[in-house]
């Protein structure tokens, strides 16, 4: 097994930032290099121990989903090979866990959708009755499946900050003032973006969650993001369909009224429960067995959805 990657170094491309998860690099005006860490955060906090595979995971499955659902609607890949844009002996930490992505402008949003009340869509719906203002059925069951999948954007947060649950309106607003700019001269809105971001991404959903099903997996809920071209084009970007952006369930053990186990890092999230730690940086340091048993669930999630082996 390769060593995990906590922190690339590029030195041949110029550094833009690093996220959570990912480190993205400038290869010129119109491409990005996106290189997957074995970096894992929870609640909102990156630990200091990466999970073995985990960049590798994400990025196959990644792609994977890419290239199912490329016909709803354009993504970022430019099919370019990471190791071409890299210096020789930089190689080694792109391949199998980067990407060579078009330069697009982000909408300021998380394009969330949910077909189970779990999470903090659970607890919105215990104290509301709703979901980031969408009304529900009353008493449904923690883990219930919802009569329809329901998309209820959230702000995207700094690095360390947590995301929001915000309202389809001020989803539309917040997009609006950020991309004024960038859609100057393209016949757009920010209101129209979110719009269009929302039907894609329901669509998205829905496909890849009958997909799932097939594979004995149930996808909860999931977060996209897009991204628009000059020509105010929309675009999915980021990562879709993964262990970090979805809530996965083994069919085989799905129950109402509980928060049934998942593929996901909630193992992570439950040890971290037992400790005495304020949930602030620095993160704790995991156990082997942690670790071990978290990178095997990724690669569990892949092999599941895919029937390959990475």
């Amino acid at each position: 097994m390769t060593t995990p990657l906590f922190e690339s170094s590029i030195r041949s491309l110029p550094l833009l930032g690093r996220g959570k998860v990912r480190d993205i690099y400038a290869i010129d005006a119109d491409k990005l290099l996106i290189v997957t860490s074995d970096r894992l955060s929870a609640f909102d906090v990156i630990l200091p121990d990466p999970i073995p595979r985990k960049g590798e995971v994400l990025t196959a499955l990644a792609n994977f989903w890419f290239a199912r659902l490329g016909h709803i609607v354009p993504n970022q890949l430019t099919g370019i090979d990471p190791e071409s844009v890299v210096a020789a002996d930089e190689r080694d930490q792109v391949r199998g866990r980067a990407l060579v992505v078009k330069r697009l402008a982000p909408l300021p949003i998380e394009a969330v959708v949910r077909g189970y009340v779990i999470g903090s869509g659970w607890k919105d719906y215990q104290d509301t009755g709703a979901i980031c203002g969408i009304d529900l059925p009353a008493n449904l069951k923690q883990a219930q499946k919802l009569p329809f999948p329901i998309f209820t954007p959230a702000s995207k947060a700094e690095v360390g900050d947590h995301d929001e649950n915000i309202s389809f309106e001020q989803a539309q607003e917040r997009t609006d003032t950020v991309l004024a700019q960038a859609l100057e001269g393209t016949g757009k809105t920010g209101a129209q973006l979110v719009a269009e971001a929302r039907d894609a991404a329901i669509r998205l959903y829905s496909e890849a969650a009958d997909y799932a099903a097939t594979r004995g997996i149930i996808i909860a809920d999931t977060k996209f993001e897009f991204g628009i071209d000059a020509a105010g084009t929309l675009h999915l970007i980021d990562e879709a369909l993964t262990p970090d952006s979805s809530r996965f369930w083994p069919a085989s053990s799905y129950a109402e009224g509980i928060s049934p186990p998942s593929y996901d890092k909630q193992y992570v999230r439950d040890y971290l429960e037992t400790l005495d730690w304020g949930k602030v940086a620095p993160g704790p340091k995991l156990p082997d067995e942690v670790i071990a048993h978290t990178a095997a669930k990724y690669v569990e999630a892949y092999e599941r959805l895919t029937g390959k082996t990475l």
